[in-house]
């Protein structure tokens, strides 16, 4: 469940900064404002949890995109110390603003799923969590059939290898940073309305989101959608034997261990590549 949407994570945000090289501190607000809007709609407006699904992530796809218009766009050609600063400004922001409308009490939201688990053998497992990683891998599967087998996936992995080159066979650049920018924001917001009703939300929910987000990127090598897919699942893996077998209290800690030792011997990580989107 975690590896899925790890990967989630990873792929939006290897995706931004692979086409659009920005590092995007929102990234981690983008998953904590998918997360609250299920609670919005799921326990304050009591909309159909599947429904709310669907939206919530449709929403963080419209929030993504009218960042990168308001933002982004006017810094286009900008150094990169000042994109960051302004996407740092825009991560303290977003979050200040969930805090002011939510609060700082953590919200729980309620599940469709039955309470009894799925029995496999001698396997027992929540049919929530089966329902998070059934529809994260699906959404991984048609990131990538975009990517792959679309027009808009096309003109994305043509600005992505030579942008000044695709501005003049016609690919209207500016539409195509929007969309990325978009489509990695719906990944997380995805993400963060998946996770939600597992656990709790709350408004620094993000931070430690954000910082595993990079890690798995870099894991993977910057760029690479295959990487960040399998970073994801690296990643997740590490967490939960850590948990198992050591404490409880070194899950997030075994990770990010994990990735120190394996950039030591590969620092590009492990599946950096000259063409990195696709």
């Amino acid at each position: 469940m975690l590896g899925g949407t790890y990967a989630l994570l990873g792929i939006g945000l290897t995706l931004i900064f692979g086409i659009m090289r920005v590092v995007n501190f929102t990234h981690g607000e983008l998953y904590a404002f998918g997360a609250y809007m299920m609670y919005m709609l799921v326990m304050l407006t009591g909309a159909n949890f599947f429904v709310s699904l669907a939206l919530a992530v449709v929403l963080g796809v419209a929030l993504g995109a009218a960042v990168e218009f308001l933002l982004l766009r006017k810094l286009r050609g900008a150094d990169i110390d000042t994109t960051m600063l302004v996407m740092i400004g825009a991560w303290i922001a977003l979050q200040n603003a969930e805090q002011l409308t939510w609060s700082g009490v953590a919200r729980s939201i309620d599940s469709p799923f039955p309470t009894s688990p799925l029995v496999i053998g001698s396997v027992s497992v929540a049919w929530g969590r089966v329902f998070v990683f059934c529809v994260a891998t699906s959404l991984i599967a048609a990131t990538y059939a975009l990517i792959n087998h679309t027009k808009l996936g096309k003109a994305m992995r043509a600005t992505f290898q030579d942008r000044e080159t695709a501005a003049l066979m016609g690919i209207q650049i500016g539409s195509i940073h929007t969309a990325t920018f978009a489509l990695g924001s719906g990944l997380a917001a995805a993400g963060g309305a998946l996770l939600g009703p597992v656990f709790v939300v709350y408004p620094t929910m993000g931070d430690l989101v954000n910082a595993k987000a990079f890690a798995i990127v870099i894991l993977g090598g910057l760029g690479s959608i295959p990487g960040a897919t399998i970073g994801g699942f690296i990643l997740a893996l590490s967490e939960e034997l850590g948990a198992g077998y050591i404490s409880s209290g070194y899950r997030d800690a075994m990770g990010f261990v994990l990735i120190i030792l394996i950039l030591i011997f590969k620092p590009t990580g492990l599946f950096a590549q000259k063409e990195r989107v696709g």
